[in-house]
């Protein structure tokens, strides 16, 4: 089940928290700033992952945390191919394939709730009117509770739990 919600996306108690990159992001703006912040290993592993495996815009690449939490990177933006440059626009062909992918990864790995933002309309520069339907299209019917967090508030810790 899909639940809308406002909050800081950090704080969430989903078990998976995915988001949208680009292949040698930087992790300088919006959200992926945020991750980068509060947990520099994951910049870290992604830059190091990135360099050995050059992947493509429309994959993605989990990490997770010490304490079990992953953290899903999903390529829906064109990659920013030289060291510092800035990454480039998000395609609905990635964030589709990204979605179908995240899918994938949920029922594999068993992950029990994800939270998400408003992918890909940040940095990405997309509609939210165009990558909501997708995010309804490819994870809706997942037997899970699924959390976008469609307003950003710092610092304020949405209500997960009522929403179950």
């Amino acid at each position: 089940m899909i639940y809308e919600l406002s909050g800081d996306i950090l704080l969430s108690d989903a078990r998976a928290i995915a988001h949208g990159v680009a292949p040698n992001d930087n992790f300088a703006t919006g959200l992926a700033f945020n991750l980068r912040e509060h947990w520099p290993s994951l910049y870290k592993d992604f830059r190091n992952y990135c360099h050995l495996y050059h992947p493509k815009s429309g994959e993605l690449w989990t990490w997770v945390n010490a304490e079990g939490q992953r953290i899903i990177n999903l390529m829906t933006q064109e990659a920013a191919y030289d060291n510092g440059a800035k990454p480039g626009k998000a395609s609905i062909e990635y964030v589709n394939r990204t979605l179908r992918a995240l899918r994938q990864v949920i029922e594999d790995e068993k992950i029990e709730s994800l939270a998400l933002p408003r992918l890909a309309t940040g940095v990405g520069s997309l509609n939210w009117d165009d990558v909501r339907p997708l995010i309804y299209k490819h994870l809706e019917d997942l037997d899970i509770p699924i959390y976008i967090y469609t307003l950003y508030q710092k610092g304020v810790k949405a209500d997960e739990k009522a929403k179950k």
